[in-house]
């Protein structure tokens, strides 16, 4: 579990910095940084997917709840934030993009405080 939490961890950091870029230079999001979303979407599938298995072969979450509610909100915030960048083609995409990262990066915390609890 704890490569899945860093890598995602990484690539959204990453995703998140050149959206900050793009914000700071009143850009709006590129069809390039939706698709790297994308993969962000990818490793957290696989984080839910370690998860699952983790679970059923019996590891005890110190806080179920908790964790599959930031596992899954952090599933949907970049589709979401992939829609507003689409309709809204201002520097606010770019916005848009870096909180959504943000919170991300702290739910991606948090999932890891509670797996290893």
């Amino acid at each position: 579990m704890q490569l899945t939490v860093t890598l995602t961890a990484i690539l959204v950091a990453l995703l998140g910095l050149w959206a900050l870029w793009f914000a700071v230079m009143g850009r709006a999001v590129i069809l390039r940084q939706l698709i790297a979303g994308g993969v962000v979407e990818v490793a957290i599938v696989a984080q839910l997917v370690v998860a699952f298995i983790g679970v059923a072969r019996g590891y005890e979450l110190a806080d179920p709840w908790t964790f599959w509610g930031y596992v899954v909100t952090a599933l949907f915030l970049l589709p979401v934030a992939g829609v507003w960048a689409l309709a809204d083609r201002t520097r606010w995409s770019s916005v848009v993009l870096v909180v959504a990262c943000l919170a991300i990066l702290a739910m991606q915390a948090r999932v890891w405080q509670v797996w290893s609890a």
